[in-house]
């Protein structure tokens, strides 16, 4: 960890205040200002660890408040009135919003949440109406069970999950034949329809019903509990939510990858600005826009619609960032003692190549600002070297993983939440143990 190999604007320094950490994922602050930070307890390459939410000492230590068992990850929280509310991705036992209190005792506000696939429950917000508003990212790439499911390690835990839309939708019928994983006869094929388990073929016009809990959605429970309702759909990973200083809620929608039965090219990640009811295009459109169009079509593949009908017409975006940036939490400045009042602070986890598809380069591992009203983006925290990427790779000692943001109450830090170092290998994701940290970014001078 060296803050003189992270390059900010002028006026702006960096400095770690927590280092050591297994996988953390989030950061939020009580009453007093004290920061409280999750621990995932899994990682991408089928690791397990008890999930924890872990108090930040003023000393850099870190003392346990709660810790789960292994349904993690733990992909965020957030404090309201004496109760910590947490992410519970639910790899294992399905996706829940946990309720700790601050001696640790946990009790569930929703369970059931389907999350066993690629994409999971994503972290909490609190809005001013007294709801609580979460994301759930979809089981699939793009809504079709395939063999990368299998290879990311749920298909066989989990061979009959798959996409549950929000509203009734109806499919064309298209079907995709790859070989059966499920069965030891290797020439055993298998076809395969969206939106159900692996193995099931579509058939033209057939309906599919909608549910709650759904995938691909931003849901919201009332802070006493009671029935889920349904914000926005079409949504293929909504990881980061946040509101803007004058109340609209904001969303990070991870793109499609170039993998599985029908990989997506070139697509960005997305800042959305929330409209309730809105369907925002997956699994047909990215960015805004159609998937069967020359833009998306890989050399050897050319995705065609899988709905014959679609549920509306998906809005154009505040901001597109950067194809396989895994750009996930963020949060608002609010202060002029911090600067860019109104604007998104974003954290870009990083590509994750060649799982995702290929790069020129390593894209994200760093922390970018974004103006929501003019779509423009500008780097904020970022390695310095001759070419981007994580510090590992570098060789230096700035940035692994951001993988979250978040201003202190009196808006004049920045935290950012670092995952800590994940090499990508042949046999896929290697995240490393004890090397995540906290990051904290505050204004020194005038600009």
């Amino acid at each position: 960890m060296q803050a003189n190999d992270v390059a900010l604007p002028s006026g702006y320094t960096i400095e770690p205040v927590a280092s050591g950490l297994n996988y953390p994922t989030g950061i939020t602050f009580d009453d007093q200002g004290t920061a409280y930070i999750t621990e995932s307890g899994y990682a991408y390459g089928e690791v397990w660890l008890p999930p924890k939410l872990l108090r930040l000492n003023p000393d850099g230590s870190t003392t346990q408040i709660a810790a789960g068992d292994k349904n993690g990850p733990w992909t965020g929280a957030t404090y309201h009135d004496g109760f910590f509310f947490v992410s519970e991705g639910g790899q294992l036992e399905g996706g829940r919003i946990l309720k700790i209190s601050r001696d640790g005792q946990i009790t569930r506000l929703v369970e059931g949440l389907p999350s066993y696939g690629d994409h999971h429950t994503d972290a909490p917000v609190i809005g001013k109406d007294g709801y609580l508003y979460f994301g759930q990212g979809t089981a699939t790439n793009s809504g079709v069970v395939g063999t990368d499911n299998y290879h990311y390690g749920w298909l066989k835990r989990h061979p009959s999950f798959h996409d549950i839309p929000c509203k009734d939708v109806i499919l064309n019928g298209q079907n995709f034949t790859t070989y059966n994983p499920l069965n030891e006869n290797d020439k055993d094929e298998a076809s395969t329809g969206a939106f159900l388990p692996f193995g099931t073929p579509s058939t033209p016009n057939q309906t599919i019903k909608g549910a709650l809990p759904c995938s691909g959605a931003i849901m919201r429970v009332s802070l006493q509990g009671g029935p889920l309702e349904l914000v926005a759909w079409g949504l293929r990973n909504p990881y980061g939510l946040a509101f803007s200083p004058n109340g609209q809620l904001y969303v990070t929608d991870n793109g499609y990858d170039t993998r599985g039965s029908r990989p997506g090219y070139g697509a960005g990640d997305v800042l959305w600005t929330v409209q309730t009811g809105q369907w925002y295009g997956w699994p047909d459109f990215a960015n805004g826009q159609p998937m069967a169009s020359d833009d998306y079509k890989t050399p050897h593949d050319d995705p065609k619609f899988l709905l014959a009908k679609h549920p509306g017409t998906p809005p154009k975006p505040a901001a597109i960032l950067g194809v396989h940036s895994s750009s996930n939490g963020l949060d608002f400045s609010r202060t002029t003692s911090f600067g860019h009042v109104g604007e998104a602070f974003i954290a870009q986890f990083g590509d994750m190549t060649p799982n995702v598809g290929h790069t020129y380069g390593p894209v994200g591992f760093k922390v970018v600002r974004v103006n929501p009203t003019s779509g423009v983006i500008e780097d904020f925290a970022v390695n310095k070297s001759k070419m981007n990427g994580p510090a590992s790779l570098m060789k230096n000692g700035g940035l692994e993983r951001p993988i979250a943001v978040k201003f202190n109450p009196s808006g004049n830090a920045l935290y950012v939440v670092d995952f800590g170092v994940m090499p990508m290998t042949e046999e896929g994701p290697a995240p490393k143990q004890q090397t995540g940290v906290i990051w904290k970014i505050t204004k020194t001078a005038a600009r």
